[in-house]
């Protein structure tokens, strides 16, 4: 899944800040682009199971799943172009990550909203359209290049305008959006499916506008952020935004460091070649890791092809389009578990948690898979498959309040100034590049792997939860500016890549000093 944000390195500290009502409309506003990204996840999978869009854009799909013992009850849905359907999306996201990047640092947060709003629009009109396949995928790399935009913009301009003590719980407000998006689809889905005529597809493809219209209509309205405004040289009006959304007249110390922050930022000139430093090493490892990870839990793989998953496990369509809305509830109300214990209980002991959780519900999947579900016919008795339910809902939920929001929230958290903006990008990317991977992977593998797919993310699981417990330290509560001294430089393995390059400072700081005296 993606989704998250990048941490304001001017709201580190306790400035004076009310939670006015203007950061509460904004943030809700900027947040519907989270709702957009979560209602295409859940509404590609959905209509990928309706047998009268598969009859309109994959034939082949349609006779395989019609025809009764015909095919391997793993591989019914096993199509490249039903997977390049859903992995399309990503790959465009993943090429106008970097124009946004640009757009973002250039023209501000609120008009690369802005143009995620419209280019949201154009997708979802191509297809709730669609006449043929081409103007399907045309549609669906519409709605990538908006997802670029959006989770480039969107998640800064909830960070940078959020009071320091609730940054972490708005920051997950946009992978809140997302469950919710994935929950409205499932919903969508389900009623659309009863329609007659065979067009519900359309109507659940076309209502993908409404998050859309919210998005654009809350980047037409919202302020843009201080520190954008001050980064591009308009510090009155940065000043005078700031003065209104904090709700008090003493921000001239936040107003300051926000200046002093911009200054720093503009000194850097290659902020990625600056990335690839030996000191910024751990930041990139556990970033890059934390988002491959996020996509080899298997989650993407149950969130895009819930019904299909369903189907395939023996449900009816109607029954496999229910459980998706009973996975989609779930992931909502996970989520908002996160949101409150993760500035309380911290990040690692919910990835830890979580790990335990997701490994045994998937075990359990498999198990069942293994000894119920043969090649052909055979579908699961009512008793196994409301266990199969459960045991989903368990590794959603676990999920939901860890890998889903904090592989977003730690590298937000740990990336310093300079290279913050070219981290985030990097993290966006592999973010896309891997969610299209088992988007595209993922139906094929399970006609390959059938039920040991469930085995092959265990495998994965067991193996990020072993690196989250020796190599990802605890961020909850520490500064950014002060990560290097509170984090790095105290970490048993992490420490060696950053002392070296510190002493080396220090020593020509000191350098400096004694010139200067002389």
């Amino acid at each position: 899944m993606t989704g998250g944000g990048i941490a304001g390195g001017a709201n580190d500290r306790e400035f004076e800040a009310k939670i006015t009502p203007i950061i509460i409309i904004s943030c809700a506003m900027a947040a519907t682009g989270g709702l957009m990204f979560g209602y295409d996840v859940g509404v590609s999978g959905g209509v990928a199971s309706m047998p009268p869009f598969l009859e309109k854009f994959f034939p082949k799909v349609f006779r395989q799943t019609a025809e009764e013992g015909s095919e391997s009850n793993y591989c019914k849905y096993d199509n490249q172009g039903l997977q390049l359907f859903t992995s399309s999306l990503y790959l465009a996201g993943l090429t106008v990550t970097f124009f946004a990047s640009y757009t973002t640092r250039v023209l501000g947060r609120r008009l690369t909203m802005l143009i995620a709003g419209f280019f949201f629009i154009a997708g979802v009109s191509f297809n709730a359209a669609a006449q043929n396949l081409l103007m399907l995928i045309f549609g669906r790399i519409l709605l990538g290049c908006g997802i670029g935009f959006a989770n480039q913009a969107v998640p800064v301009f909830l960070s940078e305008i959020a009071p320091s003590r609730i940054r972490g719980a708005l920051n997950i407000l946009f992978q809140l959006d997302i469950t919710l998006g994935i929950l409205f689809a499932n919903l969508v889905n389900y009623f659309t499916n009863k329609f007659k005529g065979g067009w519900g597809w359309r109507i659940s493809l076309g209502l993908g506008g409404i998050p859309a219209l919210l998005l654009t209509l809350g980047a037409y309205l919202v302020v843009d952020t201080p520190n954008s405004l001050i980064e591009r040289g308009h510090l009155e009006k940065g000043k005078a935004v700031l003065r209104k959304i904090r709700g008090t007249d003493n921000i001239e110390p936040e107003f300051l460091e926000l200046v002093e922050a911009s200054r720093v930022a503009k000194e850097v000139k290659h902020p990625f070649r600056n990335l690839l430093k030996r000191n910024n090493r751990p930041q990139l490892i556990i970033s890059t890791a934390l988002m491959i990870f996020q996509q080899f839990t298997g989650i993407n793989a149950i969130m895009f092809y819930a019904p299909v998953l369903f189907n395939t496990l023996g449900f009816k369509n109607d029954a496999a389009l229910y459980s998706a809305v009973i996975t989609g509830a779930i992931n909502v109300v996970s989520t908002i578990v996160s949101i409150y214990s993760v500035d309380k209980l911290g990040r690692r002991k919910l990835l830890l948690e979580a790990g335990i959780q997701m490994l045994l519900s998937q075990m359990v999947i498999a198990i069942i898979l293994g000894i119920k579900v043969k090649d052909h016919s055979e579908e699961l008795s009512k008793e196994y498959a409301i266990l199969v339910v459960v045991m989903v809902c368990i590794f959603v939920s676990a999920f939901a309040w860890s890998w889903g929001p904090l592989a977003w929230l730690i590298p937000s958290e740990i990336f310093p100034l300079e290279t913050r903006s070219a981290g985030q990008s990097v993290t966006v990317c592999v973010n896309f590049l891997f969610t299209a991977v088992i988007a595209q992977a993922f139906l094929s593998m399970l006609c390959y792997f059938k039920y040991g797919i469930f085995f092959f993310f265990s495998g994965w699981i067991l193996f990020m939860s072993v690196f989250v417990l020796f190599l990802v330290p605890e961020t909850k509560n520490v500064p950014i500016e002060e990560m290097t001294e509170r984090v790095w430089k105290k970490h048993w393995f992490w420490k060696r890549f950053v002392e070296s390059d510190y002493l080396e400072a220090e020593k020509v700081s000191d350098g400096n000093d004694l010139v200067s005296q002389l």
